[in-house]
């Protein structure tokens, strides 16, 4: 899906409210709303830019996003989550304190390898191939994800989470599932810890584009 049969040989000031409308309608024609979404954020980009900083437009049309009914975003509040580490594992309730204070998605946390690590600049590094977006990230680590890494730090030679020494690669197993029953914890995904994060930084008014950098 992509808009370009709706806006090939319009200029910018023929882009306007019916323009974005038709656009949005794409929704109807096999997309998602996240995906529509997606476009419409970079359509606005766009037009904010040919405003504020290019001046090429006195003013532009609002552009709007979608409700996105068809997805969800569940976040813990921190209460919960306390809940929830209480009845975890040692070994997952240290995964997923690091995955709240990383952000990191769950395949970046499993895979993790001290290679990427530094704990003295305290950041850690993702290549393009091992980040979602394809393009290399560096997240800073806070005092939280320092501590969980220093528990885990020479129990393997390559990979940061062990248990017995083995690298843990699945986390969404029974005992996650049991220790949710437990905590009373309902509709929850381990992707929902990056939410949760999210939610948090939200709440104590984390500039937009620091959050955005912080999860790349």
């Amino acid at each position: 899906m992509v808009f370009h049969p709706y806006l090939v040989g319009k200029e910018l000031v023929d882009i306007n409210r019916a323009v974005l409308d038709e656009l949005g309608a794409i929704r109807g024609k096999g997309s998602s709303t996240a995906t529509v979404n997606r476009y419409m954020a970079l359509v606005r980009t766009i037009l904010r830019k040919a405003c504020n900083e290019w001046e090429w437009l006195d003013r532009g049309p609002k552009v709007g996003m979608h409700r996105d009914q068809e997805g969800r975003i569940r976040s813990l509040t921190r209460d919960e989550f306390a809940r929830l580490l209480d009845e975890l594992p040692q070994h997952l309730a240290d995964m997923a304190q690091f995955s709240v204070a990383s952000g990191l998605r769950q395949a970046n946390v499993t895979g993790l390898q001290w290679k990427q690590i530094s704990l003295e600049r305290r950041h850690l590094w993702m290549s393009g191939a091992e980040h979602k977006n394809g393009r290399p990230h560096s997240v800073p680590l806070n005092q939280a994800a320092i501590d969980v890494l220093g528990l885990f730090k020479g129990d393997h030679l390559t990979h940061g989470f062990t248990c017995e020494s083995i690298p843990i690669v699945q986390v969404s197993t029974k005992f996650w599932r049991n220790a949710l029953k437990r905590a009373d914890i309902h509709n929850f995904r381990w992707h929902d810890l990056r939410h949760t994060l999210v939610t948090w930084h939200r709440e104590a008014r984390t500039p937009t584009h620091e959050l955005q950098r912080l999860g790349g």
